[in-house]
């Protein structure tokens, strides 16, 4: 044990206390015979005394604990230690045969126990006087005040570090707690103001600067309530992860973290039980395409930990593919990994990787997403989206593999743009080859993923830090949404539970106005909306609609053993003329023809064309409708 200047007080300070507990107990038994008696005992005694309760302290690590934290424990360890070396002195003295009363060694452990308690905690008691703001002319004119939301075992924990240490530079004000019981009681020496109710009368009478949420097992449905609240006040908001971080001891200043968007989901996560369903990926060869983009690279990853026979990704963007390759092969030293560079679109390429890999199980994820800029581009759509969904499907079918599951939209249900509708068209080919196939066609439809490329939290982060403004196309518009870990969970327990023709829909709760995302983000941002950063409405874009669809109206809904997991029944395609559309619709792709969102339209009836933002377009409808007739 290096000796440091604090240990060798404390160890000068334990030398004196001994003697002291020793003179003093002695004093209190014999009072007037006290002298005589200290001379009657031989002065080895007194020796053995100071090395036995040393030796006592220094086993049972006395010396080694940190004393500006001292709390209950600290206290435990002081009453073992003096105790124990009391026990000892027992025992020695005794076998010695030294004359000295029973009674000594209670008092003595009782004065000795409150002299190496009192050298302990004098610092942290010290520390806490020191720190309170009306003593020793101390300000405290730059530190954060700070409301906590929980009078429970991590508000206690959170406020007593706060506390301690001084560098955070923050100061409890007062607790919030919803238990009746509370109200009006202390903790920290802090009062508890109230229950929720109080949260903005309490920020403004006490001028709180900071909330904190320690609650970690709040609901969803709770914890929205909760940051509504705090949102009509103008403190910042940190909030403390979950139950993980209590049992695990973690729960600490560093352990908070800024409010996200998914916290004002008002639903609680969708839970998949991985290890239950990963089971048929084990000793599995799995083709992931695109699996270098956001959806993608977390399905490689949940793959990878579930040992499969070799796992195949798949991605044209080669940046995206070298990424998740050196995660993997870090993470997963023993892997059988193997990054292609490819496009589905290359039908050649395509059949070429499936006849060296023979893959068992493929997540097709490969797809062109961005709304606006497929409306720019549409031919482009088609291409990627619906041949390059065909050609992997067919390689599955002509390949055997077991199953193909495809990454959809809600997007595909009564579609205003063409994305959304060249994914329909991909959820029927995969529907109608599943009538034919030894292979089981799945698709997994699924709304807006938070944090994915492209998604708008991400602009919306970035417009905040540029200092806005932050742009929204209209007031009303709203979307479903959920996170990148359950939409992988549910595109996982598709691939399980797929028996051939499905299409999973995932129940996400109520849809969600973009407008009260943008505000939020910025408010939970340390800006006021509207005042610090404005928020701007710019109108819908090409092919955008206010609301979206998780199922067409002939779609039923089947249950699954997951409640928040559903089936969509398949709907009668007409094989013949599916595949005829088909024909035209690669070539006129490849033709680049003016027409295609009308080609994709005769494909796909709910597709509605905006003709109103091209009137030419109009005129080229009425013409090839004519030469059809003639």
């Amino acid at each position: 044990m290096k000796l440091s200047l604090k240990r060798l007080f404390l160890i000068v300070w334990d030398i004196f206390s001994i003697g002291f507990a020793g003179m003093i107990s002695l004093w209190v038994l014999y009072d007037g015979q006290f002298m005589n008696y200290v001379r009657a005992i031989p002065s080895y005694v007194f020796l053995l005394l100071l090395g036995t309760s040393l030796f006592v302290f220094l086993i049972l690590n006395l010396y080694k604990s940190v004393w500006h934290f001292a709390s209950v424990i600290e206290l435990k360890n002081v009453v073992i230690a003096t105790f124990s070396a009391t026990i000892v002195d027992l025992v020695i003295f005794t076998l010695l045969d030294v004359p000295i009363a029973k009674s000594w060694y209670l008092i003595n452990w009782l004065v000795l126990m409150t002299m190496i308690g009192a050298s302990r905690f004098f610092y942290r008691i010290t520390r806490i006087v020191v720190q309170d703001r009306h003593l020793f002319g101390r300000t405290r004119e730059n530190e954060s005040r700070v409301m906590i939301i929980g009078a429970g075992e991590s508000g206690d924990k959170i406020a007593r570090e706060i506390v301690q240490v001084g560098k955070l530079n923050k100061q409890v004000i007062c607790f919030i707690d919803d238990m009746p019981t509370k109200k009006g009681m202390r903790l920290q020496g802090k009062p508890i103001y109230g229950d929720r109710t109080k949260i903005k009368e309490a920020a403004e009478k006490l001028s709180i600067d900071e909330i904190i949420i320690a609650l970690p097992m709040i609901d969803a449905e709770n914890k929205k309530e909760l940051i509504d609240l705090c949102k009509d006040t103008e403190c910042k908001l940190k909030i403390l992860p979950g139950i993980y971080q209590l049992v695990n001891g973690q729960v600490t200043v560093s352990s908070l973290r800024n409010v996200e968007i998914e916290d004002l989901l008002g639903r609680e996560p969708i839970k998949v039980d991985l290890k239950e369903i990963m089971n048929y990926v084990n000793n599995k060869v799995v083709m992931v395409t695109g699996g270098g983009g956001s959806i993608g690279s977390e399905l490689c990853r949940q793959i990878a930990a579930n040992g499969p026979k070799q796992l195949i990704i798949v991605d044209i963007y080669e940046n995206n593919a070298y990424d998740i390759q050196l995660e993997l092969r870090r993470k997963y030293p023993s892997l059988n990994l193997e990054v292609m560079i490819a496009s589905v679109r290359d039908v050649k390429k395509v059949n070429a990787l499936f006849e060296e890999f023979q893959p068992d199980i493929i997540y097709h994820a490969a797809a062109h997403k961005h709304v606006p800029l497929m409306e720019d581009s549409p031919n482009e759509a088609v291409k990627n989206n619906v041949f390059g969904t065909l050609n992997v499907v067919k390689a599955a079918d002509q390949y055997g593999a077991s199953r193909f599951i495809l990454i959809s939209t809600d997007k595909a249900v009564n579609p205003t743009n063409i994305m959304g509708a060249t994914k329909r068209i991909c959820e029927m080919i995969v529907q109608t080859y599943n009538k034919h196939s030894n292979t089981d066609f799945v698709a997994v439809r699924f709304g807006n993923v938070l944090g994915s490329n492209g998604s708008v939290i991400p602009l919306f982060k970035k417009q905040i830090q540029a200092g806005g403004p932050v742009t929204v196309t209209h007031p009303d518009i709203t979307r479903y949404f959920m996170t990148i870990p359950e939409a992988v969970s549910l595109v996982l327990e598709a691939g399980a539970r797929a028996k051939g023709g499905e299409i999973f829909v995932l129940d996400m709760g109520e849809p969600v106005k973009i407008a009260d995302l943008a505000y939020n983000l910025i408010k939970f941002s340390g800006y006021e909306p509207n005042v610090d950063i404005k928020i701007e409405y710019t109108g819908l874009r090409p092919g955008e609609k206010l609301y979206e669809e998780l199922l067409m109206d002939e779609e039923g809904l089947q249950t699954t053993e997951n409640a928040l997991i559903k089936i969509g029944k398949p709907i009668d395609i007409d094989e013949n003329v599916l595949f005829s559309h088909l024909d035209e619709l690669y070539e006129a792709a490849h033709d680049e023809s003016e027409n295609i969102k009308y080609l994709v339209h005769d494909l796909v009836d709910t597709y509605k064309v905006d003709a109103r933002r091209d009137p030419s377009k109009i005129k080229k409808k009425i013409i090839r409708e004519a030469a059809e007739v003639s």
